[in-house]
């Protein structure tokens, strides 16, 4: 975090910057543990949302461009990506928004070079606030703004907080899935005292459920009673079409849409609806 009178700045333009309102909804889709479907969980339930007549964008944020291919984009064909964006004035977020080939659904690419974000960004004044300026300059063109975090939490994911009206948190039913959201909350702590006074862990998916494990039911049981208020009720369900759907480029709505992966993403739309 930047400290001191560097700080202190960075502190009054967050607050400046979330006071001026919009009505878009920007969920930072985060989990610092790899594997848990956050990626599937972007891709998914944005296509979902857009069905419904939402305009929908996908911002990747994961150097491996996971959410881009997943949706049938290539990165290496456009002259500017979301590395792009937090580096270069020069370049709007807009500049990189491209049509995903399904109605209502957009993306902004990411791709390798985003990698070295972390440490260029290091050197720059207000650097946790790059993609919530990015964001803003979109006005209210979007109904719903999804960010594909990488799994970690550093700066890009520090980003990715300040800039969010809200997180999704997809988790998987295992064993240690409470200790890594409660980590996730103690970030989420700094940045709502430092950046985002309005951020907070509104929806947690329980991903890769298996109702005839006794593990799953016990996890699910469990999460529910730590976080009552904010744990979606469609749970997703562990199925191979939703692990085959990305490397055809297609979300599973398309893909596969009477699939029970698919099914319960349109469910999780409507509950976010």
């Amino acid at each position: 975090m930047v400290v001191g009178s560097v700080g202190r700045v960075v502190v009054q333009l967050g607050m400046r910057i979330m006071s001026e309102g919009s009505s878009t909804k920007i969920f930072a889709v985060a989990n610092q543990k790899g594997g848990v479907g956050k990626t599937t969980t972007t891709i998914s339930l944005g296509a979902a949302l857009a069905q419904e007549g939402k305009r929908v964008l996908l911002i990747d944020l994961d150097p491996q461009g996971n959410a881009t291919v997943g949706v049938g984009v290539d990165p290496h064909t456009f002259d500017h990506t979301m590395y792009d964006v937090l580096l270069n004035d020069d370049v709007n977020l807009i500049d990189v928004i491209e049509p995903t080939g399904f109605a209502n659904l957009f993306v902004a690419p990411a791709d390798l070079n985003l990698a070295a974000v972390e440490q260029e960004l290091t050197a720059v004044i207000s650097r946790e606030l790059r993609l919530k300026r990015a964001i803003d300059s979109l006005g209210n063109d979007f109904d719903f703004v999804f960010i594909d975090c990488p799994p970690s939490l550093g700066l890009i994911t520090i980003n990715a907080f300040a800039a969010a009206t809200d997180i999704l948190v997809p988790m998987q039913c295992e064993f240690y899935a409470l200790e890594g959201l409660t980590q996730l909350q103690k970030i989420v702590d700094l940045v709502q005292r430092n950046l985002n006074p309005h951020l907070r862990i509104s929806r947690v998916v329980l991903t890769m459920f298996d109702p005839r494990t006794t593990l799953s039911v016990d996890v699910a049981q469990e999460v529910e009673r730590a976080f009552p208020n904010e744990v979606c009720k469609t749970k997703i369900p562990r199925t191979v079409r939703l692990a085959e759907a990305p490397s055809f480029g297609q979300p599973i709505t398309v893909f596969d849409p009477n699939s029970k992966g698919s099914l319960a993403y349109k469910a999780l739309a409507k509950e976010f609806i």
